[in-house]
């Protein structure tokens, strides 16, 4: 199972962004408080779409309550990361848990140095501060999930009205 974990985000609409991704894949999407917005917010639920009703999301207090209730191999989404994204092999032998920190400045330093060999990057151009965070959380999924198979996805799309 793939988690993805907010740690004190700030934007609704990437929140929503995220949400409607975690929703398409089977992704849980866990939000660790403070948050720049109640949930209850419409910004946060347009973005969301109709997709709420298939997503698993929780929230903590903080870091350390998320820590004390979920187990698996973590890995700290930064500009600061020592491997890309894709250079690690993501197995189904334990929960997979891709933290992601708040818009404004990531995850504080630290988290970081605490688990330094499991923060990855996304590769960019070094003249660029970083990726939005809805697709951030995209790209890395979607390697992790490529990596895995496509696990319980969809492999192909149905064409309606095509001649057969």
């Amino acid at each position: 199972m793939i988690h993805i974990v907010l740690y004190e985000p700030e934007i609704p609409q990437n929140t929503g962004n995220i949400s409607r991704t975690c929703a398409v894949t089977g992704c849980h999407l866990h939000l660790i408080e403070p948050l720049g917005f109640e949930l209850s917010e419409r910004s946060i639920r347009r973005a969301g779409l109709d997709y709420w009703q298939y997503l698993t999301v929780n929230t903590y207090k903080n870091w350390d309550e998320f820590k004390s209730r979920n187990e698996g191999e973590f890995y700290f989404c930064s500009t600061k990361g020592r491997k890309c994204h894709s250079e690690v092999e993501y197995t189904n032998d334990k929960d997979l848990y891709f933290v992601f920190g708040k818009e404004s400045y990531g995850l504080p330093e630290p988290l970081l140095k605490d688990n330094y060999e499991k923060c990855i990057r996304i590769p960019m151009k070094g003249f660029v501060r970083s990726l939005n965070l809805s697709n951030a959380v995209a790209v890395v999924v979607y390697e992790a999930l490529r990596q895995l198979d496509y696990p319980d996805l969809s492999a192909e799309g149905n064409l309606t009205g095509r001649p057969d």
